[in-house]
């Protein structure tokens, strides 16, 4: 497909690929611009993989911090009540 973050598109194909919708997505990164400002920019929650790193950025901020992708996703189950 030749997508790459943070074009709008990668984020509709991949919810594409799942069969699940955009609107309720979470996007999962460590990289501030291209994960964290792409799912900004799109609308989505986010939670920055920090890897014990300070979050610089003043136009946007990620909705949740974790200090590994697996306690991202403990943080977004616990917040989703699932």
């Amino acid at each position: 497909m030749g997508y790459a973050k943070p074009s709008p598109l990668i984020f509709h194909a991949a919810a594409q690929s799942v069969g699940m919708p955009l609107r309720d997505g979470w996007m999962v990164g460590d990289h501030p611009l291209a994960d964290i400002g792409g799912a900004h920019n799109m609308g989505l929650n986010s939670v920055w993989v920090s890897h014990g790193r300070a979050w610089f950025n003043h136009e946007f901020v990620p909705t949740l911090v974790a200090s590994t992708a697996a306690v991202a996703i403990s943080m977004i189950h616990a917040k989703s009540g699932r």
